[in-house]
């Protein structure tokens, strides 16, 4: 099948069109991502602003004329964080449709992780089968454990690098305490997250999405962004430590143009390190396996089982 997927987050859309084999595999005929921000003061104001609003719409309007393009056997749209906790949601949803066409699918957080999942499966390297998935989002940041021959077990939290960056990290760069009261945020989130989880001994931490394939990027030092050496990348958590430590001691403007660290993301890379330290020292993990498979390729494989003949 020939499908089309779009996954509207909270920080960034993103885009893949594919062939998707009988076996599950898929083989990329187009993919983008664009920094969109459509949860921009979504704390405070507690629904999508409309310049946020309009910057997605153009964005689809693009998307949509490309897929048009494509000879397709179906597409699926869906939205997470943001659109879901917004009061406006269904205003939102509305205008997609009737300025593109698009259908959205206002997903929960455990439903986006049980995609998510199905993604990060897709792309694993032989010999790992026990994995605890992690998905820093722009607003929320999902927890998969999924161990062969158990039922899976997801929680999503509220912490994201929007909110965390709209909230504590106010000052450019932070101060000692913002950081500090960042980190307790994460330490209560990764609390929250292990009493429903459970243990996690004997699994493998696989990150997916911007914050840790940006951070795989810059540990490598790539300048410009290559898949296929951020894919199944092992990063340490010294590596971490250590571009955490480069990272809060500099301002936003300082840090544009690293090698590998995505333009739009100056900011909240901030939030997206401490988030990610934070989890791994709280859960007991020494690397973070990196997948650049997430929800994108999730909603793909989903969508194509759904259309299966066997389904």
């Amino acid at each position: 099948m020939r499908l089309a997927g779009v996954d509207i987050g909270t920080l960034t859309c993103r885009l893949m069109i594919a062939r998707v084999a009988p076996d599950g595999r898929l083989s990329e005929l187009h993919a983008e991502r664009k920094i969109v921000r459509l949860g921009e003061g979504l704390e405070r104001d507690r629904g999508l602003r409309p310049a946020a609003m309009a910057r997605v719409l153009e964005v689809l309007r693009i998307w949509r004329k490309l897929i048009d393009s494509y000879r397709l056997d179906a597409e699926v749209v869906v939205a997470t964080s943001a659109v879901r906790e917004a009061a406006n949601r269904e205003d939102f949803v509305a205008a997609v449709k009737r300025e593109t066409w698009f259908e959205v699918e206002v997903i929960s957080g455990e439903e986006e992780a049980r995609r998510t999942m199905l993604g990060i499966r897709s792309g694993l390297p032989a010999g790992v089968s026990c994995v605890l998935g992690l998905d820093i989002g722009g607003g929320s940041t999902e927890f998969m454990l999924d161990r062969p021959g158990s039922p899976p077990v997801v929680k999503s939290v509220k912490l994201g690098v929007v909110r965390l960056t709209e909230g504590p990290l106010t000052h450019d760069p932070p101060t000692p305490q913002e950081i500090q009261t960042a980190r307790n945020l994460v330490k209560q989130a990764v609390l929250e997250a292990r009493s429903h989880l459970g243990t996690v001994t004997g699994t493998a931490l696989v990150g997916t999405a911007g914050t840790i394939t940006t951070l795989a990027a810059m540990a490598l030092q790539l300048p410009t962004y290559e898949p296929a050496r951020i894919h199944n990348y092992r990063m340490a958590l010294t590596t971490i430590a250590e571009l955490e430590g480069r990272i809060l001691g500099c301002a936003r403007e300082q840090r544009r143009g690293w090698p590998g660290l995505e333009a739009g993301r100056e900011d909240v890379i901030v939030a997206g390190t401490i988030i990610l330290r934070g989890v791994m020292e709280g859960l007991g993990f020494s690397e973070c396996l990196v997948s650049d498979y997430g929800l994108r390729e999730g909603i793909l494989l989903d969508l194509a089982a759904r259309l299966s003949p066997q389904a």
